[in-house]
């Protein structure tokens, strides 16, 4: 069992029910999925850049990712209907918890000037999205092997029903949150 889910069942839980005096232990919050996006704009006119990027989300998360295709065509991006757009990947369960460790006590350090991530990036029903520069913070990428440096969503899905709740989830669980 991870650490992070160790100290969800341990820790997290008993302290969530006291803060928002919960009658249920069902009613606490918790992490349902981690979704990791990488669009790839240029994966239509050249396969590479699609195979580098699932090489990449493998390499972070130890999952294959799916490759996502165009939905219609758009003349304007030299875009047709059905062609590689991007990468994605849904983690659950232990794969979700080792890869939130590695994010909150590796990754999100080795950010450049990292003052925080924001606290106001909440959908309003308790999913928060944080957007990363560059892949090159996590540790399993190499810089001699990247074959072009890109950005990555990383979308937390949680059971909450507030954004307050689920910031108070993430915060327990260690996530650097700016002021």
């Amino acid at each position: 069992m991870s650490n992070f889910k160790e100290m969800y069942e341990s820790k997290i839980k008993k302290d969530l029910m006291q803060e928002f005096g919960y009658k249920s232990i069902m009613q606490v919050p918790r992490l349902e999925k981690i979704v990791l996006n990488m669009g790839v704009g240029e994966g239509s006119h050249d396969v590479k850049f699609i195979e580098a990027a699932v090489k990449d989300i493998t390499d972070i998360t130890g999952q294959k990712p799916i490759v996502t295709k165009a939905r219609k065509s758009i003349a304007g991006f030299k875009l047709r209907e059905g062609q590689p757009v991007g990468v994605k990947v849904t983690l659950r369960g232990e794969n979700m918890y080792n890869f939130m460790e590695k994010l909150i006590k590796v990754s999100l350090p080795r950010v450049r000037d990292f003052r925080g991530v924001s606290a106001h990036a909440f959908d309003g029903k308790g999913n928060y999205t944080l957007g990363i520069k560059e892949q090159l913070i996590f540790p399993e990428i190499e810089y001699d092997n990247v074959y072009k440096i890109r950005g990555l969503d990383i979308v937390f899905v949680t059971t909450a029903k507030s954004n307050e709740e689920a910031l108070s989830l993430l915060k327990a669980f260690g996530m650097p949150f700016k002021g």
